[in-house]
């Protein structure tokens, strides 16, 4: 069974239960009522009995026949004689409202009698009267509840109907899916929420698109400035050892010239090797495998003083924490990253990097001096960078910055016993 099944079938039982209840009340209710109208009405019958008796023809069929809860019988004798099955009425009487229906009875001088009792037709007319416009009543209120719930709930099915549509057009990657604005206030509601969610992920993956282009930019920059260091650079080094590697062989019985020679090809490997290892670093920093974090930093710091002449302090607590060697990796891009960007926007002149550990969570804070921003701002391809790196990490990762007051980057790992 549907809900709306399920929901008309609990209304009706609520209104039956009701009525039945009502139903039950009502007869209470009746039964005293009939009890005192047919006592009262005992009374006046033992009244014309004896008005009867002093005078029969004062009770005139006429005079008689339209009163109240009283029915007045002139009998001849054979009809008298015949026993009568009890009314409908006045089993109903008996049985349901509790009450013994009597009659009097008088024989006159011409044979006929004259009976005088206690009519409950009356009474029992006007209870199921009541009763019958309290069942139309219920009926009429259940009719029309199940109508105004028919037609509240099909407006509301109706938004419900358009929102799956439009989850389902989601689902299918359709996310410039809007729901129309309804009268109904929760209707609307929900329908902005929804347009809201779907104009959200059209932009986050509008950003991710944006992203992954400037993902593919950068990567092919890196590789462009990769090849043209290897040529221009090391290439040149390694072609100048293999021409005074030729001119060894040339002057080799000049012990002079050879120890200058040779002296150049220590220089040039020297500078080869240094330009491995500046590429390698840039690659991957293979310090981390041997060091900690704050050791790591250290080493960053200094050489990006050095080549950016921006002055980098690094405070550190004394106790830090293990980390694994991928948090360590990212945590350490995300410092360079964070550095790259004050040396190419910020344009700062000094740089503090705070990381510090207590109450089980690594806290990282960068700081600068430059010219800083107003905020909100759109991230560009640094800063969302360094915001999935902390999400990979399940760490924490705000932006602080205002017109002239500097940057400020705030982080918090919380360590776990993996760690």
């Amino acid at each position: 069974m549907s809900a709306l099944g399920r929901l008309y079938l609990l209304v009706t039982l609520l209104f039956a239960l009701v009525t039945c209840v009502a139903l039950v009340l009502l007869a209470r209710q009746a039964g005293a009522d009939v009890q005192r109208e047919l006592q009262a009405a005992e009374a006046v019958v033992d009244y014309l009995y004896t008005s009867a008796q002093r005078d029969p023809q004062s009770l005139h069929p006429d005079l008689t026949a339209n009163l109240r809860h009283i029915r007045v019988q002139w009998l001849r004798a054979d009809e008298h004689a015949l026993p009568g099955a009890p009314s409908f009425e006045q089993w109903l009487t008996q049985r349901v409202f509790a009450v013994q229906v009597r009659s009097r009875e008088l024989r006159l001088a011409d044979g006929r009698v004259l009976r005088i009792s206690v009519d409950p037709r009356d009474e029992v007319e006007e209870v199921g009267d009541s009763l019958l416009q309290l069942l139309g009543l219920s009926l009429l209120a259940l009719l029309l509840s199940l109508l105004t719930i028919h037609w509240a709930l099909q407006r509301g099915l109706r938004v419900l109907d358009e929102l799956l549509r439009g989850l389902q057009q989601v689902s299918q990657g359709q996310l410039d899916t809007r729901l129309p604005l309804h009268s109904v206030r929760e209707a609307r509601r929900l329908s902005r929420h929804f347009n809201n969610m779907a104009t959200t992920l059209q932009q986050v993956q509008a950003d991710n698109d944006e992203l992954t282009q400037a993902l593919m930019a950068l990567q092919e920059r890196e590789r462009a400035r990769l090849g043209q260091t290897l040529h221009d650079d090391l290439g040149q080094y390694l072609s100048g050892i293999r021409a005074q590697a030729c001119l060894l062989r040339m002057i080799a019985d000049d012990p002079q010239q050879v120890r200058a020679t040779a002296a150049q090809l220590e220089l040039h490997s020297q500078r080869l090797q240094d330009g491995f290892r500046a590429l390698i670093r840039d690659l991957y920093p293979v310090m981390l495998e041997h060091l900690e974090l704050d050791e790591a930093l250290q080493l960053l710091s200094h050489d990006w003083q050095d080549s950016t002449g921006v002055a980098c302090v690094l405070h550190s607590s004394q106790q830090q924490p293990r980390l694994a060697l991928p948090t360590k990796a990212q945590l350490y891009r995300l410092i360079q990253e964070a550095l790259t960007n004050v040396a190419r926007h910020a344009n700062a002149s000094r740089v503090q990097v705070r990381l510090h550990y207590q109450g089980r969570r690594l806290r990282l804070l960068i700081r600068d001096n430059g010219c800083g921003a107003q905020l909100p701002q759109r991230p560009g391809i640094g800063l969302r960078s360094m915001q999935e790196r902390a999400r990979s990490i399940g760490a924490q990762l705000r932006l602080h910055s205002r017109p002239g007051a500097g940057w400020a980057l705030w982080l918090s790992l919380p360590i776990s016993n993996d760690y």
